[in-house]
């Protein structure tokens, strides 16, 4: 769900900057702490770190993020705790 909304925060921001059309900036905290949010509360029910540590949730987002894209961390999480 992190990999999702961030990969849509990416992708509102190329719209933004190709289109010239900031209205796309209002979905960006939607899209990311949206789909961050409904993960943590509907598949691993617990609390986001955002509500506590708002700049490293964020922080940590782009870091997963980065570490999926480059397979360091693999989406399939029972891989990464062999």
């Amino acid at each position: 769900m992190h990999f999702a909304g961030t990969t849509i925060m990416v992708l509102l921001i190329v719209a933004t900057l190709m289109t010239r059309y900031w209205g796309f900036l209002w979905l960006l905290p939607i899209a990311g702490y949206g789909f961050a949010w409904f993960g943590h509360f509907v598949f691993e029910h617990n609390r986001p770190a955002t509500f506590k540590y708002p700049f490293y949730s964020l922080l940590g987002d782009w870091v997963m993020y980065a570490q999926l894209l480059t397979r360091r961390i693999h989406f399939d999480s029972s891989r990464d705790a062999k």
